[in-house]
């Protein structure tokens, strides 16, 4: 019988961090998604638009981003190597997504960018790691 050692540094709670950051980013998300839809006439809107769709449109956007962003959050941190590049994936569109938010909520999607950025380095550098250990 013959075992082979992995090499796995501490590096790897940052791919878990990143992990438990998505979920947090889906949430934020979702929150703020709901709130568009449920209460769009408490945000600010010039000519009833925001780029392609209303208020209310992109609250759906963001509810429905969410909910993806939060469940590749998960099999992120469970160790599934497919969700490593979806994630990077979506996080990047979730940054641009936030960056047409940042009129309508600009502290709140400054928050979710500066998320997305640490959960990108940790996914991207440390990612292969996290895959070793669970495997």
């Amino acid at each position: 019988m013959t075992y082979h050692a992995r090499h796995v540094t501490g590096w790897v709670g940052w791919v878990w961090f990143a992990g438990m950051l998505m979920i947090v980013a889906g949430l934020f998300n979702v929150i703020s998604g709901l709130y568009a839809v449920i209460h769009s006439d408490l945000y600010v809107r010039t000519a009833q638009r925001l780029l392609l769709f209303n208020v209310s449109g992109w609250g759906w956007l963001h509810l429905a981003f969410g909910i993806v962003l939060l469940l590749a959050g998960i099999a992120v941190c469970v160790g599934q190597t497919w969700a490593r590049v979806v994630a990077a994936v979506l996080v990047m569109l979730n940054a641009i997504t936030q960056l047409t938010w940042i009129g309508v909520n600009p502290w709140w999607s400054l928050t979710v960018i500066a998320i997305d950025v640490l959960v990108l380095y940790a996914l991207i550098v440390h990612g292969g790691e996290a895959r070793d250990l669970t495997a």
